[in-house]
C-alpha cells in the first residue's frame, strides 16, 4: 500500500510538471511613443498574437506623447526599454550622462506630415515665415524634423511642442498652431475631407530622409544585467514586423482595431506610408551624420568619440 501511495504522488508530481510552461514568462517594461501610429505598433501586434509569449516575455506597455517622455522612465529604469526615442535625443541624453544605450533601429526615414488648415492660406512650407509650426516633445524625431525644415529651408518659424497628433489637431483647428504635425494614420480623414492639407513631410529633407530618425534605447543596467531577455525580446520584435508585412490578414485586422480605423485605411496606412524599410532593425543609418548633427543642433554639447559611440550604439543585440 505504501509503493502504492508514493506511485500516486509521483504521477501528480508529473502531471503539475507537465502542466508547467517550459520557460518562465519574464516581464519587459517598457515605453512607447505616439500610440496608434503603425511602426510603434510592432509590440502590441505581436503580443495580441501571441509572439512575445512564444518568446517567454510578457509586456508591461505604457504609451508617450513623445520621446521627452520616453527617456525619463528608461533614464531612471523604472522601464527597461524605450520605443521610437529620436536618435538625436538619444545621442544627446547619452552625452549628458543619462545611462542608456541604443539598442535598434526603429524608424528609418520617416511618414510623419505636416499640415495646416485648408483655408489658412499656407500651401508649403516656404510660406510658413512668422508662422508657429508643431512638434511632439524636445529631443523627439519631430523635434529633429522642425529643426532640419528651418535649416535646409531657411524658414523663420517658431517651433512649439504640442504633444501627440490629437492634441495638434486640436490646437491647429482653433488657431493656436498654425502648422500641425502627424503620422499615419492620424489626418488623413481631415485630409480626405479637406479640411486641412499637407504642406510638408519630415522625410522630403536632406537631413531626414535615409537617416535612422526613431531608435529603441535600453536602460543601460537593464541591458547589463537583462541581456539574454531583451535579447528575445529583439528575437520576437523583428519576428513581429515579419507577421505585420505578411498576407496574413489579421495583422492588419488587430491594427485597424486598435487605431480605431477600418481595415481598409490600416492596409493603406501600411502600404502607401510604411514600406517594410522603415522598420529595419540592425542599423543606425546616416549615424555619421546624426552625430555631428547632435552637435549642430545642439542636442549634445561635442561630438562623441569613436569610444563613446561603441558604448551607446549596441545593435549586435538584434543579431
Amino acid at each position: 500500500m505504501k509503493h502504492v501511495r508514493h506511485y500516486a504522488g509521483a504521477t501528480i508530481v508529473a502531471a503539475s510538471l507537465l502542466a508547467t510552461p517550459v520557460f518562465a514568462q519574464d516581464t519587459v517594461k517598457m515605453t512607447i511613443g505616439q500610440r496608434g501610429n503603425w511602426d510603434t505598433a510592432v509590440p502590441h501586434l505581436g503580443d495580441k498574437a501571441g509572439i512575445f509569449k512564444k518568446h517567454g516575455l510578457q509586456l508591461e506597455m505604457v504609451y508617450t506623447s513623445g520621446s521627452g517622455e520616453t527617456v525619463q522612465p528608461v533614464i531612471s529604469g523604472n522601464v527597461d526599454l524605450g520605443l521610437a526615442v529620436g536618435t538625436l535625443g538619444a545621442i544627446g541624453y547619452f552625452a549628458k550622462g543619462a545611462p542608456i544605450r541604443i539598442v535598434a533601429a526603429q524608424a528609418t526615414g520617416a511618414a510623419d506630415y505636416w499640415y495646416a488648415k485648408t483655408d489658412s492660406g499656407i500651401k508649403s512650407l516656404k510660406d510658413a515665415k512668422g508662422k508657429t509650426i508643431a512638434y511632439s516633445t524636445n529631443g523627439s524625431s519631430t523635434h529633429s524634423m522642425v529643426l532640419a525644415f528651418i535649416k535646409e529651408y531657411g524658414i523663420d518659424v517658431k517651433p512649439t511642442a504640442t504633444g501627440g497628433p490629437p492634441a495638434t489637431l486640436t490646437s491647429v483647428m482653433s488657431g493656436q498652431i498654425d502648422i500641425g504635425w502627424a503620422s499615419p494614420p492620424f489626418g488623413l480623414r481631415e485630409i480626405d475631407e479637406g479640411k486641412i492639407q499637407l504642406v510638408g513631410k519630415g522625410g522630403d529633407t536632406k537631413t531626414i530622409g535615409g537617416q535612422t530618425i526613431r531608435t529603441i534605447i535600453a536602460n543601460a543596467d537593464a541591458l547589463k544585467n537583462r541581456q539574454a531577455v531583451i535579447k528575445r525580446f529583439m528575437q520576437a520584435y523583428a519576428e513581429t514586423i515579419d507577421y505585420m508585412y505578411s498576407d496574413n490578414p489579421q495583422a492588419l485586422a488587430d491594427y485597424a482595431e486598435f487605431a480605431k480605423i477600418t481595415p481598409a485605411l490600416a492596409k493603406r496606412v501600411r502600404d502607401e506610408f510604411f514600406p517594410r524599410s522603415i522598420l529595419q532593425m540592425s542599423e543606425i543609418k546616416g549615424l555619421d551624420a546624426l552625430l555631428t548633427d547632435a552637435v549642430a543642433l545642439k542636442y549634445a554639447p561635442k561630438e562623441l568619440t569613436k569610444e563613446q559611440v561603441a558604448e551607446l550604439v549596441q545593435t549586435s543585440i538584434t543579431k
